[in-house]
């Protein structure tokens, strides 16, 4: 009997070339498992009808998403599927004119849509109907909620998230699995409703570490990644932005469980203080990310502001308030950090290790957490991972957030594959 939580990408395309597994096994076992426990997490906005195999054979043979059924997104436009934005209905359109850019690059490589997984309102701060996987009582997190759930629990082994403050690494934390978020840039995210365009970023959610590398090779074309098995001489940075508040007790066990683990590899380990500049780059993106969507959602404002979340309208009043000056003046300070920063890797460290979130999944669901440790990395842009290496006692995860430089993913990845091959 086939156990498709160990399943990767390469092993079934290994197990479709020796004929043991049909193209759509996969996809069949993933809605078996949608059956059982979509009723108590809630994961999805909308599920796809089974691909007919006719269809599936006309994708190009051979290929490393052959038959793979991939999450997207409810903000990611789809031609044969509905997209809410998150909206809980009040914004909805059928089908759009044309699949966002990154679903046709999967559907391309014979990936298999397997729906639309639940996003909090315009991927921002409302929470959304999704539950945490190892405690329904708690939130999945935030704005990625039901591809992090999804994945988690087996629904689907990939899933596409977006983060804009801390939508991919937050609940890859809560939920306990890969969660990636490339440079700023590196996919197009044509057919991706905007929130803030120059922190949005498109990622993705999967369980194995393995499965990111494959990811990020074939969608961007890039040679594989070397998986390194030590850590000698790569130069390890432990900080925190902010550096105050200090995060939770489980959260400090996971930093020390993998500050642990990459020392008996090989690291050399130093802690970095980036200074009050840096810390002060939380602020900065607020003010980014409120004066931005303000105008990405002018249309949308005008046509359901009644419909919309207290919480959506504060970030839209907040960023009416926000004069050019004062977006000008923190962009100035993420172009100005960003230099500071690859001066700071290029003299004193290859990666950071750094914190996921403050702590485990919070109990409730009027929330989905505090992104503040992803804030400032994603409004400079750079590559960052969250890797489930810590549970505890109760059964919750707890992430670790591993950070490099711009345009160095690679690198990053090849160092978090010795972590977690």
């Amino acid at each position: 009997m086939t156990d498709w939580t160990q399943m990767t990408l390469a092993s079934f395309q290994l197990s479709l070339s020796r004929g043991e597994l049909s193209p759509l096994d996969w996809w069949r076992a993933c809605r078996e498992r949608i059956t059982a426990v979509e009723p108590t997490l809630q994961a999805w906005e909308f599920l796809a009808p089974e691909p007919t195999i006719t269809e599936h054979d006309s994708r190009q043979p051979r290929s490393a998403l052959c038959g793979v059924p991939v999450g997207i997104k409810d903000i990611i436009d789809t031609t044969r599927m509905p997209t809410t934005w998150g909206t809980q209905g009040y914004h909805r359109v059928n089908g759009a004119d044309m699949d966002a850019a990154i679903v046709t690059q999967l559907t391309r490589l014979g990936g298999l849509p397997m729906g639309k997984t639940v996003s909090t309102e315009y991927a921002y701060f409302q929470p959304s109907k999704t539950r945490n996987p190892h405690d329904p009582t708690r939130t999945p997190g935030g704005s990625s909620s039901g591809s992090a759930a999804a994945v988690a629990t087996g629904m689907v082994p990939v899933a596409l998230g977006t983060q804009t403050v801390g939508s991919i690494i937050r609940p890859a934390s809560y939920c306990g699995v890969v969660g990636f978020k490339p440079t700023h840039g590196t996919l197009s995210v044509a057919g991706v409703k905007a929130l803030a365009p120059s922190l949005d970023t498109l990622g993705w959610f999967t369980r194995h570490m393995e499965d990111t590398r494959t990811l990020f090779t074939i969608l961007t074309g890039s040679e594989p990644i070397t998986v390194s098995t030590r850590l000698d001489g790569v130069r390890v940075g432990l900080c925190r932005v902010p550096s105050d508040p200090p995060p939770s007790l489980e959260t400090i066990a996971a930093l020390e469980t993998a500050a642990a683990r990459m020392a008996a590899l090989g690291a050399e380990l130093n802690p970095i203080d980036l200074g009050a500049s840096f810390d002060a780059l939380v602020s900065h993106q607020k003010v980014i990310l409120a004066y931005e969507a303000t105008r990405a959602l002018t249309s949308e404002r005008d046509r359901f502001e009644p419909s919309m979340s207290p919480a959506l309208i504060s970030l839209l009043d907040e960023g009416r308030n926000l004069s050019l000056a004062q977006y000008w003046q923190s962009q100035q300070a993420a172009e100005c950090s960003r230099s500071t920063l690859s001066q700071y890797f290029a003299e004193h460290f290859d990666i950071l290790l750094s914190p996921s979130a403050p702590g485990v999944a919070p109990q409730g669901l009027a929330s989905t957490g505090d992104p503040v440790y992803s804030r400032a990395w994603t409004m400079l842009g750079v590559p960052c991972i969250n890797l489930p290496l810590h549970w505890t006692p109760q059964g919750l995860p707890v992430g670790i957030q591993l950070i490099a430089d711009r345009y160095q993913d690679q690198q990053l990845l090849s160092i978090a594959s010795a972590l977690m091959p």
